[in-house]
């Protein structure tokens, strides 16, 4: 893996072979929950000596149903983001969805994500970079992994070199998604690390419920392929009752579950950087 602390300072085990984690609840649901959460995944960081990232997001933007939850309120869920990352030593990662919560946002957290489906936003790619934060860009439904370099581009020559790519599937039909593997290789070719969302490239969108399906029994696959082709980082969600999230349960893994998942995902790793 490339040193991921050229690309998000501040990361703890960043400088060997073993792979990045972004892990986390898909949004802040309240205070307890994100510290519940990030202490769990923070000790099994430092069981497996696996870089981590802990994810959530401030507020949810993207959503199918009016009636559908978005959030606890902007800036109470960022200050508990900022407070869970001093508590346990981590950088965070929230989405972002306009320039100006891009500048926001900024003051909370380590790293800024660009949704998949605002990735060609030019306005928003550039007010992330000039934050001087690491952008972690996802790659768009629609787009092919080539055309995400323009993507890189645009943030990098804003004089920004931290940049993040992130696989997370295409649309297949109207209610499926499939991940073409020969993407992350070919993403890996602009220079950046190249992260698989294992957790939303099992969505399953456009249920006529008006909420997300998903396929969680292939959480463990769609991971340990993404370990075998090289990632340099696999990207979760996980929460400890996915059944009552609040957003995104029918894709995420129960908490208890992630232990026996890194387990194997290390040693797999260990293995492919063998041969």
């Amino acid at each position: 893996m490339k040193n991921i602390n050229d690309f998000v300072p501040g990361v703890r085990y960043g400088e060997g072979d073993g792979f990045l984690l972004i892990a986390g609840p898909c949004v802040v649901e309240d205070r307890d929950l994100v510290l519940r959460v990030a202490e769990a995944i923070a000790v099994l960081s430092e069981k497996y000596r696996i870089p981590f990232i802990f994810k959530a997001s401030y507020r949810k933007a993207n959503r199918s149903r009016l009636d559908s939850f978005t959030g606890i309120g902007d800036e109470k869920a960022l200050e508990i983001l900022k407070e869970t990352g001093s508590a346990f030593g981590v950088p965070v990662i929230t989405d972002v969805h306009t320039p100006s919560e891009a500048e926001m946002a900024a003051g909370y957290v380590e790293v800024l994500q660009v949704p998949a489906f605002l990735c060609r936003q030019t306005d928003l790619l550039l007010a992330c970079a000039n934050t001087g934060k690491t952008v972690s860009v996802k790659k768009g439904q629609f787009l092919s992994p080539a055309a995400m370099k323009f993507a890189v581009d645009k943030v990098m020559e804003s004089g920004n070199p931290r940049v993040l790519v992130t696989e997370r599937g295409t649309t297949f039909g109207y209610g499926d998604l499939v991940v073409d593997f020969r993407g992350i290789p070919e993403m890996q070719t602009f220079g950046v690390p190249v992260i698989l969302d294992v957790t939303h490239s099992l969505q399953q969108p456009n249920q006529p419920s008006g909420v997300t399906g998903g396929n969680p029994g292939m959480i463990e696959t769609m991971a340990r392929a993404g370990i075998a082709v090289g990632a340099d980082g696999i990207f979760l969600e996980t929460h400890p009752d996915p059944a009552n999230a609040k957003s995104d349960g029918a894709n995420m893994l129960p908490l208890d579950r992630l232990d026996g998942l890194l387990e194997k995902l290390v040693r797999l790793r260990e293995t492919v950087m063998a041969l």
